[in-house]
């Protein structure tokens, strides 16, 4: 669906593809890349319109995404693959495991959700300061929202951190036009109710307690609903778990995966 895509990968072996969630990019994976590259092929790239890869050509859904991802993996050579789907990537990993069962070994899903009715929305103050936020300039928005995609507390407490996440988001934006697609291939989906009953990989599903972005009850169904699946809640822990808590996180990826 469009152009070249940028990818980043460390290490060799076993491939492990990285999804990366709504709007965002390779940049959130650069704290877990150099871990999971220690034993594994890691590989992180940017959807269509993130970061430096293409935009795409027309309307975005999470089914056009998972086909982008699968012609990916077939490019590499090394299917079946290990997949790491985060926020919307879960969303995308969900579908790649239904349409293309054979490419995907198991499936990690961090900070995801379902979709469907039983769906779990953020909180009515996280929706409206998004929506207050929206048309600021680009530096203005991101310290507007991204405390949110963390615990509380963690961007006063790690300004630094938040210097660095936010220069680097600035480097390759992703446009309005671009995360304006997401959202409405993400409804578009949550309306769908996916039957994730009928995923056959096993699934380690990983959520962040005080996740403001997708409520941890989301978390929860999916791992419910999921045939084979194990669900790790960490205490204290936000939305942007591969930045919050880069050590934990290629922990528990690490472990489940062997």
């Amino acid at each position: 669906m469009g152009g070249k895509l940028d990818v980043e990968e460390v290490g060799e072996g076993q491939p492990v593809v990285l999804v990366h969630g709504l709007g965002q990019g390779v940049w959130l994976w650069r704290r877990v890349l150099p871990g999971l590259g220690r034993r594994r092929r890691a590989i992180a790239f940017d959807l269509p319109g993130c970061g430096r890869s293409a935009p795409p050509a027309g309307p975005l859904s999470i089914e056009q995404l998972a086909d982008v991802t699968a012609a990916l993996i077939l490019e590499l050579g090394g299917s079946p693959v290990d997949v790491v789907g985060f926020s919307m990537g879960g969303y995308v990993a969900l579908t790649l495991a239904l349409s293309e069962p054979a490419l995907v070994r198991s499936l990690v899903l961090a900070g995801t959700g379902a979709g469907g009715p039983a769906r779990v929305p953020r909180p009515d103050h996280v929706r409206e300061a998004f929506a207050a936020a929206w048309g600021l300039p680009a530096e203005e928005h991101l310290r507007a929202t991204l405390p949110y995609t963390f615990s509380a507390g963690w961007a006063g407490s790690h300004p630094e951190d938040l210097d660095e996440l936010i220069r680097t988001r600035l480097e390759h934006p992703t446009s309005p036009e671009t995360v304006l697609a997401h959202i409405d291939a993400c409804y578009a989906w949550y309306e769908r109710a996916v039957p994730v009953e009928n995923v056959a990989a096993p699934a380690l599903v990983v959520h962040g307690d005080e996740d403001l972005i997708i409520p941890v009850e989301n978390g929860r169904r999916l791992a419910a609903r999921l045939p084979d699946a194990e669900l790790v809640e960490l205490r204290g822990r936000g939305h942007n778990l591969p930045i919050e808590d880069p050590e934990t996180f290629v922990r528990l990826v690490e472990s489940f995966l062997g």
